[in-house]
């Protein structure tokens, strides 16, 4: 009330003081009144449940009967949902429950998605809070199911290519132990890619992705050299055509690449002297 009296009609501070999470009264009339709840629940039980495994019978059975309803909501507002609950506690063990409960296929998770991926991305990787789509596209086997995620969810354009990044380079794109600098790899594929900035911070979430906190945090902070020649440059030298200047960038910027991005200027410009 206005003076701070708490009227409590359905026990819910009980319920608040021993970590449960449940419907008001009767689940399925809940769910029927708007479908969302179903996804709510997943997302409050991640924020309010102490133990990862401790729903109540009934309202599982209430989403399982009731998990078609959620065909008709907008992607918008069911990703906002899954957004939550993937930033929330027992993240791998509600999304394997969203699958046994048949809700997946209605909220443009695909229907073969890889819950075991889910579960150990996150959690070798959540201490280091990797962004929500970097975690879901562990679900995500080929670039099919990131297009068919995108048309269910809206995803923003940032979002999708971040998943599309994920998926395509997670088995090859990693540390090596074993080089003089374990990043190197990753540091030249970030300097040869345009715009380096979108091209880092994929990496960056791709390595958290991996476990690799540490690494992550190094890339953060790395800065990529930058290619020291341009067109100016070259026609300084006498070169005139747009196509022959053309060429000779991409032959320099070779030349840089094996020199590990370390040749300079003036190192570069006289190998076009000597042409």
């Amino acid at each position: 009330g206005l003076d701070g009296t708490l009227y409590d009609y359905f026990n819910g501070m009980e319920d608040l003081k021993n970590k449960k999470v449940r419907f008001v009264g009767d689940p399925e009339k809940r769910i029927q009144e708007d479908y969302l709840r179903i996804l709510r629940y997943f997302r409050f039980y991640g924020s309010v449940a102490e133990h990862a495994d401790a729903h109540e019978p009934q309202t599982l059975v209430a989403i399982e009967r009731n998990a078609a309803g959620l065909a008709g909501i907008a992607g918008e507002r069911i990703w906002v949902e899954l957004k939550k609950t993937l930033m929330g506690n027992h993240a791998s063990h509600l999304f394997a429950l969203i699958y046994k409960l048949g809700v997946a296929p209605h909220i443009g998770l695909p229907c073969d998605g890889n819950v075991g991926e889910l579960q150990r991305v996150w959690e070798r990787s959540r201490a280091s809070a990797p962004r929500p789509i970097t975690l879901l596209s562990a679900l995500l086997r080929c670039a099919d199911d990131v297009g068919h995620l995108d048309a269910r969810l809206r995803l923003s354009k940032d979002e999708r290519n971040l998943a599309a990044f994920v998926v395509k380079h997670r088995g090859e794109l990693r540390p090596d132990a074993d080089g003089d600098d374990p990043l190197g790899s990753i540091k030249a594929f970030v300097t040869d890619a345009r715009p380096h900035g979108e091209a880092k911070a994929r990496a960056s979430e791709l390595l958290r992705y991996l476990g690799e906190a540490g690494p992550a945090v190094e890339l953060d902070g790395w800065r990529p050299p930058a290619f020291p020649v341009s067109g100016h440059d070259l026609r300084r030298l006498g070169l005139t055509s747009g196509k022959e200047i053309g060429t000779e960038l991409q032959r320099l910027r070779a030349l840089w690449q094996r020199s590990g991005y370390r040749a300079d200027k003036d190192a570069l410009l006289a190998s076009v002297r000597q042409g």
